[in-house]
C-alpha cells in the first residue's frame, strides 16, 4: 500500500472563443465613460469605446472603434477596425476595416481597405502600394475611382 495521495488530472484548456484577438500583445482600452480631448499616443494597440476628440497617432499599431467609440480625431495607425462612429482622416500603413455597423466619414490612406454591407462611409480612398516610390514629392497612390477592375468592397 502507498501512502502517496492521488493528483487530480490536469484541467483541459478551454478553446478561444472565435472573436479573441489573435495576438497577444498588449492593448489598452478607453472605456465607454471616459471622454479623452487632445492628442493620443503610444506604442501599444487602443481599443476606444468612449469618446475620443484630437488625434490618435499609433503608427505600428491598431486602433480599434469599438460599438459605443465615438472620435472625433484624425487616426495615423498600422491598422483600423471600426465598429462605431469616426469623423476625421484615416491613415493606416495596411489596412482599414470598416465593420456593417461602422461609420467612418473622412478620407482613407492605406494598403488594403475592407468596407461590410451595411457600413457607413462618405470621403475619398487612396490606396497606397507598398514600397511606393516618392513622384513629383509624393508618394504614388491609387484613387479607389481609378481603378476600374475592383468589383468588390475589398481592396
Amino acid at each position: 500500500m502507498s501512502n502517496t495521495p492521488t493528483l487530480p488530472s490536469e484541467p483541459t484548456p478551454v478553446a478561444a472563443p472565435r472573436n479573441a484577438v489573435l495576438n497577444n500583445t498588449e492593448q489598452a482600452t478607453i472605456g465607454k465613460s471616459l471622454v479623452i480631448k487632445g492628442e493620443v499616443t503610444g506604442s501599444e494597440s487602443l481599443y476606444i469605446d468612449g469618446r475620443v476628440e484630437g488625434s490618435v497617432n499609433l503608427p505600428g499599431n491598431r486602433v480599434t472603434v469599438g460599438r459605443n467609440g465615438q472620435v472625433q480625431a484624425n487616426i495615423n495607425a498600422k491598422e483600423v477596425v471600426v465598429l462605431g462612429k469616426v469623423k476625421g482622416n484615416v491613415t493606416a500603413s495596411d489596412r482599414v476595416d470598416i465593420r456593417n455597423e461602422g461609420s467612418l466619414g473622412g478620407d482613407v490612406v492605406c494598403q488594403r481597405i475592407s468596407i461590410e454591407d451595411g457600413a457607413w462611409f462618405k470621403g475619398s480612398i487612396d490606396i497606397r502600394k507598398p514600397g511606393a516610390k516618392e513622384m513629383n514629392g509624393s508618394k504614388e497612390a491609387t484613387s479607389i475611382t481609378d481603378s476600374p477592375r475592383m468589383t468588390t468592397a475589398t481592396a
